[in-house]
């Protein structure tokens, strides 16, 4: 599937343009704010062709597409107006902890790339002046260091922008506001060792050089204020008078009370951190490292960072070198999958999630493509990331730059030689495991060598293997997925199936099973069933935009019900006149877990007569 393919399916698969407040990226996900979450289609859109997986979290509705992001962001953008996120009276508030973590999440994502590349480049710079190869002393060092250090020396000025822009308030005055704190008459006073006032009143002077805390909590009151002032200021005077008046209040305030609370906030975050690793650092390693994984499964691992450039901006971040562990862990596990795999599929699968996890540290595509498909490797990772994690904090590894932890970052972590120990028994454990003890769940999935090659024609005694019968939930008109007007069940891009035009508006269980999808509109119901297949049964096409009209659910999520059950009922001729399709897809959405999936030879069916078997 193309960029623009897929651009174009994940846009109508959220709700469509209408229903997207705002939307960013990161490393690997597209990050949409909903409306209205209900109508996005979650289970179709990990099932397309290019979606590792879709998580909800942080108030975010996050689609995980992997490294191209980039590409297919910019798709989007070229078909929908779905800009990056400002204060929307249509989006969802959601908890306050959600909230703070979107809000960190959605400031530093821009800055991704500049701070992961800057890093990179100071570790480089470690490696270059280590091995004699350039002094210290040279001009190109300085003209290199400068390019390293920039980003990080001005975060405050990068943060005042980017939050200031999240927050719904003038960007640059955001910026203006970070770069006050490190304007050269102010730094001065410093430098000078003076003391000064404002008005008076004792200004406690400090360095705010790659610090976080200040500025975040300055232009956080700093987009109240402009919110207040455009209310109470004429319209014809907001241009210079709102920033003038919000630079004169905020940069004073940040000086005397924002700034310094900020950085003994940061300091006592850094202190209590460091205060841990001595008490047990082994256990404090251990965890951070185990945890990792699962804040980044949910997206939640941006709101370490300021933590970590914060204890960055003073000497070093154990922290990070814990969390170093569980990236090195997760590329293990890909290793040793494609070690021990005979899929072609798979083998090609791990190999490609293999090298941006080990080289760049970009691991979602194996957190998505094998652990969340094989749930047994994830206590594999979390083994693996705990001794690691717990190597480098017994140590006191640290981190001297800010760098992704990889194979090609080590350089910036000290001491060297006990992180390489650390991440190298981390990468080990994690290949090891899967040899020994495989990385198949309870079901096997089907091995390239074994494949048995079948189609609808082929008679059911002629396969030889174990099979799982999926009874008819309607009665009605057979047709094959192919002839359904939506492209997205006609190209069997959520799994395989069959389709049914209804002539009577009951829906029935086609299997003993869980509801594992209950659709708040009623116009689609998910199964799990005992034997594990995972079955959809989506009534009509688009009938989502009806919102619920003319469907009446008889069941919930969650509910444990038996064949032949009623499921949920419809009105086929109101659904009509209202102008939309009955036809109904029956899919199997986890169809790469079977050998084949064969549908009837009727044309004409009966609710609870056989319509589809599965071969395992």
């Amino acid at each position: 599937m193309s960029y623009s393919s897929l651009a174009k399916e994940i846009v109508e698969l959220v709700g469509g343009e209408q229903n997207v407040s705002s939307l960013v990226h990161c490393a690997t996900r597209l990050r949409f704010k909903l409306k209205d979450s209900t109508k996005a289609n979650k289970t179709a859109l990990q099932n397309l062709d290019g979606v590792l997986s879709v998580v909800e979290s942080g108030g975010q509705f996050q689609v995980v597409v992997g490294s191209h992001v980039p590409e297919v962001y910019k798709e989007i953008t070229k078909i929908a107006n779905v800009g990056a996120a400002t204060n929307s009276s249509d989006e969802p508030k959601g908890s306050i902890g959600a909230r703070i973590f979107e809000v960190i999440s959605r400031s530093f994502s821009p800055l991704l790339g500049a701070l992961a590349g800057a890093g990179m480049l100071k570790a480089l710079l470690t490696i270059l002046t280590m091995t004699g190869l350039l002094s210290a002393e040279s001009g190109t060092y300085f003209i290199l260091s400068a390019a390293g250090n920039a980003v990080f020396y001005f975060l405050p000025i990068f943060l005042g922008i980017t939050l200031a822009t999240k927050l719904g308030a003038h960007p640059y005055v955001g910026g203006a506001i970070g770069a006050a704190l490190l304007e050269p008459n102010f730094t001065g006073l410093l430098t000078a060792g003076k003391s000064t006032d404002f008005i008076g009143i004792p200004v406690i002077l400090m360095d705010y050089s790659s610090s976080v805390f200040p500025v975040f909590i300055a232009v956080s009151i700093y987009a109240v204020l402009d919110k207040f002032l455009k209310k109470v200021i004429h319209k014809e005077l907001q241009m210079f008078l709102v920033p003038m008046l919000s630079l004169a209040i905020i940069v004073p305030l940040t000086v005397i009370a924002f700034g310094p609370f900020g950085v003994y906030a940061g300091n006592a975050i850094g202190s209590a951190i460091d205060f841990l690793s001595t008490k047990s650092g082994i256990l404090t390693g251990a965890v951070v490292g185990a945890g990792w994984t699962f804040l980044t499964l949910f997206g939640l691992h941006w709101g370490l960072v300021p933590i970590v450039l914060d204890q960055l901006a003073h000497e070093g971040s154990p922290i990070m070198a814990m969390l170093a562990a569980a990236p090195l862990a997760q590329a293990g596990l890909a290793f040793g999958v494609f070690l021990r795999t005979k899929d072609k599929s798979l083998k090609t699968l791990s190999g490609s999630t293999l090298v941006p996890g080990l080289l760049s540290g970009v691991t979602e595509p194996i957190l998505y493509g094998l652990m969340m498909r094989y749930k047994k490797t994830i206590p594999y990772v979390i083994i693996a990331s705990a001794i690691g994690g717990a190597i480098n904090g017994l140590f006191g590894v640290e981190a001297t730059v800010y760098a992704f932890p990889s194979a090609l970052s080590i350089p910036a972590f000290a001491p060297m030689g006990i992180y390489i120990i650390g991440i190298a028994v981390a990468f080990a454990c994690a290949t090891l495991l899967p040899l020994l003890f495989g990385y198949e769940d309870k079901k096997p999935n089907k091995d390239s060598d074994k494949k048995i090659e079948i189609d609808n024609k082929v008679e059911e005694e002629q396969i030889i293997g174990k099979k799982e019968v999926i009874k008819s939930p309607l009665t009605g008109e057979v047709k094959a997925l192919n002839q359904v007007t939506d492209e997205v069940f006609a190209s069997e891009a959520m799994g395989k199936g069959i389709a049914i035009e209804p002539t009577v508006g009951k829906v029935f269980a086609p299997v003993n099973g869980v509801i594992s999808i209950a659709f708040p509109t009623g116009h689609a119901i998910g199964i799990t069933s005992d034997e594990g297949a995972e079955i959809l049964i989506h009534v009509g096409i688009d009938t989502v935009k009806l919102e619920g009209k003319y469907f009446s659910a008889q069941v919930k999520q969650g509910d444990y019900v038996q064949k032949g059950d009623l499921l949920l009922e419809f009105d086929i001729e109101k659904i009509k006149e209202a102008g939309y399709q009955v036809t109904t897809p029956v899919i199997i959405t986890n169809t790469d877990n079977y050998l084949e999936i064969a549908g009837t030879h009727q044309e004409k069916i009966q609710a609870n007569e056989t319509l589809l078997t599965i071969f395992v």
